[in-house]
């Protein structure tokens, strides 16, 4: 079951974090905050990359897949109904992961490979 966009909306109208964004990605969405991936809303769940520091915050954290074969990452219920939890999580994932190295830009006019 895919994410509907209320879903997306609840998240982000609980969290009220201004840089907080979100991309479609297969029918789920993924969770921007300074440039980098903080976590996925997935079958209409929340789903946090795990790091030390919101583990810290979290008394319990569950664990669970975003989808099938995916590494396992901090499931968010109760904690959506914290706002200042929910904002103090996103925040400290985000300041604990690196920012995505920079993309290449493609050569105009460059053929692709084909083997």
């Amino acid at each position: 079951m895919a994410t509907d966009a209320d879903f997306i909306a609840y998240v982000l109208d609980q969290a009220a974090l201004p840089g907080l964004g979100h991309r479609r990605m297969f029918g789920e969405y993924a969770l921007y905050l300074e440039g980098r991936v903080v976590g996925f809303a997935c079958d209409n769940q929340l789903f946090l990359k795990p790091t030390e520091a919101a583990r810290a915050l979290l008394d319990t954290p569950r664990e669970g897949q975003p989808w099938p074969g995916a590494r396992p990452h901090w499931l968010l219920a109760d904690e959506l109904e914290d706002r200042l939890l929910l904002q103090r999580l996103l925040r400290e994932t985000a300041a604990a992961l690196p920012l995505p190295a920079p993309k290449t830009p493609r050569r105009k006019g460059a053929a692709t490979a084909k083997a």
